[in-house]
């Protein structure tokens, strides 16, 4: 049986813009571009370390860091997750934010209300920022530029927990805290250099408006909880660790992948006098001789007395779960001390891989042009930190 339309017509054949030919054009070039860095890069490695040698040690270095590196992390997070969901189910949480608020305003600009966002992301990720950012109970206490700028000072106790734990398990317990405060002073820079570089973007609330937050302000986010204190107590260390798993889940491609690179391209073979053997670690120390050139600037600012070690204020710009991968190697080979594990602590909390998350973070809350502002302040708030923690490391240490 035929059945016939009135009025129908064909949809028209979309122009695709890959039919361009400016756009294959750009896309040519940019893929030569792409695989001739790849090939000469891999190349490099490849007659420097020997093809065999160089595939082995991928998969080793990799296998290594999943082994033990990787899981080790994750019981880290899923330890740290139970506590921070107890904090939350027991009231712990909103007592450090209520201490905290009277800090806010004086050296944030800030409202009191803010101090959740560094709570939860201390306990947490960065990304858990977002969360708040869509509450609308807690959206109304501030304006755009200071939203804006929460998401800088967030970031700035990122992963707080987490690092500052496994900065202690290797036994460094009171560098780690001396990091704490650097990274307070990161967030401090990073959220003022924010607030700074967007003052002619946003207008001034009227103060019919600041009334309206203030209103607002005084409304408590719902932290609501059922059942008895056992079930509530159950309950919050399971989900608790279930929330440690998918964020121990969640670091392997950046520890795998971003360690995997930064290690090959930082260190040497395991034994100078054997030379390559296709071993876990190995590598052509690229990165440490461009940092060799530049030695006394990170010297003088943070204190490193290897160049090696600018690898992880590096990584941690992507992840700093991958940046933590490294510590066992530089303690093994000596070079990690009390100044360093003070800076990576500060440096490794107040950027938290935020170059991975920021234009994900702004586009959620409706501020994607601003990105690259945000990038810069954060930058700048994590050289801060490094500085300031090197610089109150050297001062305790003359008492």
């Amino acid at each position: 049986m035929n059945i016939k339309f009135r009025n129908f017509r064909p949809l028209a054949r979309p122009r695709l813009v890959l039919n361009n030919p400016s756009f294959l054009r750009d896309r040519r070039v940019e893929a030569v571009i792409f695989l001739a860095g790849f090939v000469a890069l891999m190349g490099f490695l490849g007659m420097t370390m020997g093809t065999k040698n160089l595939l082995n040690t991928i998969m080793q270095t990799a296998f290594e860091l999943l082994t033990h590196t990787v899981f080790f992390i994750m019981a880290i997070t899923v330890l740290t997750g139970a506590l921070a969901k107890l904090f939350i189910e027991f009231g712990v949480m909103r007592l450090i934010e209520f201490a905290l608020r009277p800090l806010m305003r004086p050296i944030y600009n800030l409202p009191g209300m803010a101090a959740l966002a560094a709570v939860i992301t201390f306990f947490s990720d960065n990304p858990a920022i977002m969360s708040l950012a869509k509450d609308k109970s807690f959206r109304a206490c501030l304006t755009d530029r200071e939203l804006v700028s929460m998401a800088n000072f967030g970031t700035s106790m990122g992963m707080g927990l987490i690092v500052i734990t496994f900065m202690s398990s290797l036994g460094h317990f009171q560098s780690a805290l001396i990091g704490l405060f650097g990274a307070m002073f990161g967030g401090i820079v990073a959220t003022r250099l924010m607030q700074f570089f967007t003052r002619k973007t946003f207008t001034q609330p009227t103060p019919e408006e600041k009334a309206q937050m203030l209103e607002e302000s005084k409304k408590q986010l719902s932290f609501k909880s059922q059942g008895s204190l056992f079930e509530r107590f159950l309950n919050a260390i399971l989900d608790g660790g279930k929330t440690g798993v998918d964020l121990g889940l969640s670091i392997i491609p950046g520890v795998l992948i971003i360690s995997t690179f930064i290690t090959i391209i930082t260190f040497g073979p395991k034994d100078t006098a054997v030379g390559y053997q296709g071993l876990a670690g190995e590598g052509v120390p690229i990165l440490t001789w461009l940092a060799g050139k530049i030695e006394i600037v990170f010297q003088l600012l943070f204190g490193f007395e290897s160049p090696s070690l600018i690898a992880f204020p590096v990584t941690s710009l992507g992840s700093v779960g991958a940046a933590l991968s490294l510590l066992p190697r530089f303690s093994a080979e000596g070079i990690l001390g009390g100044n360093e594990v003070a800076v990576f602590t500060a440096m490794g909390m107040c950027w938290s891989g935020f170059l991975s998350t920021y234009a994900a973070m702004f586009d959620s809350i409706g501020f994607r042009a601003l990105t690259s502002k945000a990038l810069l302040a954060q930058t700048l708030g994590g050289v801060a930190a490094g500085i300031f923690a090197h610089l109150l490391f050297v001062v305790l240490q003359l008492f």
